[in-house]
């Protein structure tokens, strides 16, 4: 029975996706912390109006005016975060076509102390983008220069 040999070395191709997908998952990670004091979320602002309502005073309720107010910086807080996402997505779109636009392009770019140069013969185009120089895979940020 022949024994199956185990590859314990990646390709430079399969390297990038995985810094790609940890650089990622990081991000995706790091920006869903809160640090409470610094930011409240929609939740959050929920939970202080509904307490307020329920521990108002029945004799003297929360004044129309308080409540309105109270109502649209929800809603406020709602179309901030929105649109927060929305440029998070448009940066990536644009991150993604700059690196489809490299396309036969010579690049320089900085591999830690080294500088690499060469033409892009390839590119993935998922949130983070890798281009193929020189026979292995990098990651779209770390092009410094594009030249003619």
């Amino acid at each position: 029975m022949a024994e199956a040999l185990l590859q314990t070395t990646m390709s430079a191709r399969d390297k990038a996706l995985v810094e790609n997908y940890v650089t990622n998952e990081n991000k995706r990670i790091n920006e869903g912390k809160v640090h409470r004091g610094d930011n409240l979320e929609m939740n959050d602002f929920l939970k202080i109006l509904t307490t307020q309502l329920s521990h108002q005073d029945p004799a003297a309720p929360m004044e129309d005016k308080e409540f309105i107010a109270q109502m649209a910086q929800i809603s406020s807080l709602k179309q901030m975060t929105n649109m927060a996402g929305d440029m998070a997505k448009l940066a990536t779109m644009i991150g993604a076509n700059e690196a489809v636009s490299s396309l036969g392009k010579n690049v320089e770019i900085l591999e830690g102390d080294n500088v690499v140069q060469g033409t892009v013969k390839a590119v993935t185009r998922d949130g983070d983008p890798t281009i193929l120089v020189n026979g292995a895979y990098y990651q779209w940020n770390q092009v410094s220069k594009i030249l003619e």
